[in-house]
């Protein structure tokens, strides 16, 4: 699928005081020379301080790693967790369109969102809080159909189920994610058939951790967690020969000549040698010159090794100038 910039672009980007900060971190993670390595996590910050990648997000991007421009858009069309086009202010809908959810009912989902937000994908809702898109497999197909919206799935859905929960996104709240028919995880849905007699708590770790945060829809902004860069106490490797200045700094080395000895006198060195095998049976196809003669054996290999070499190399001489 051909993935082009949106048309509607602004004007410009800069990242928050915090997230400039958290990027330089990330820069330092690698040696240096080798920054751009960082363009995935750096790109995917933008995303989350703007909801989606524009061109004045990706150059910004691209200039603070010190790398071209089309390098970044290339990375940035590549992998589909970049959004290349505006998403709603408050939820960007994921519908996994994959075989098991599929079967369980994607289908409605997707109807449900045509009639409720846009009728194509990609595009704003009328007051702009929602967008949608199907997507590949989330990997949650034992709680078919699902949607992924921010960082969380919400699973075990209904037609009905998505239009309360829209309803309940539009007015500012936030629903609780996971399974949303009554089951803990991805046990049985008629209920569990070993373990039946284990406590827990009334929610899996991940919706436990939603309730925690009580807004699971917030962008990351860089209040968090602490930045942490505790690589730096450590050693660092030294710098790369190849700095990507734009300058090959890689010192030459000159091709050594084969065995040891100088190259004779078409110059050929031991890297430009043509391999010669007297095990390679002899073509009449074969262009001369292209292998030693048997009598230029080295004496080095010992006398039985030159005669059984003769030998073998005279046969195949041989059985060739029968072929022919």
């Amino acid at each position: 699928m051909l993935r082009r910039l949106s048309p509607i672009q602004p004007d410009s980007f800069e990242f928050t005081p915090e997230n400039l900060e958290w990027a330089r971190a990330q820069m330092t993670k690698y040696p240096e020379g080798r920054q751009q390595s960082a363009i995935i996590p750096i790109l995917w910050r933008a995303q989350e301080q703007e909801g989606w990648l524009s061109r004045p997000a990706l150059e910004y991007c691209a200039d603070l790693l010190d790398m071209p421009h089309v390098r970044a858009l290339e990375v940035a069309t590549f992998y589909y967790m970049f959004q290349l086009q505006p998403v709603g202010s408050v939820a960007n809908i994921m519908i996994c369109g994959t075989t098991s959810c599929m079967i369980c009912g994607a289908e409605d989902l997707i109807d449900v969102c045509k009639r409720r937000i846009a009728p194509t994908p990609h595009t704003l809702s009328e007051d702009g809080k929602f967008s949608w898109e199907e997507v590949e497999c989330l990997g949650a197909c034992a709680n078919a159909p699902m949607i992924q919206i921010g960082k969380d799935y919400y699973e075990d859905l209904t037609a009905e189920r998505l239009e309360a929960l829209i309803d309940a996104f539009s007015d500012g709240q936030v629903p609780l994610p996971g399974p949303q028919n009554g089951r803990f995880a991805s046990e049985p849905a008629d209920g569990l058939t070993s373990l039946t007699d284990c406590e827990g708590s009334d929610a899996n770790a991940s919706v436990a951790l939603a309730r925690e945060l009580n807004d699971t829809i917030r962008r990351i902004d860089g209040s968090e967690v602490p930045i942490l860069t505790k690589w730096l106490d450590r050693d660092r490797p030294e710098a790369s020969a190849d700095d990507q200045t734009g300058e090959d700094t890689v010192p030459e080395v000159e091709p050594r000549p084969a065995n040891g000895a100088p190259p004779d006198k078409t110059g050929v060195t031991e890297q430009e040698a043509q391999a010669d095998s007297p095990a390679r049976p002899r073509s009449p196809r074969e262009p001369a010159g292209v292998r030693a003669e048997a009598t230029d054996v080295p004496e080095e290999a010992g006398e039985d090794g030159d005669a059984e070499t003769r030998d073998r190399d005279a046969e195949t001489r041989d059985r060739g100038d029968d072929e022919e």
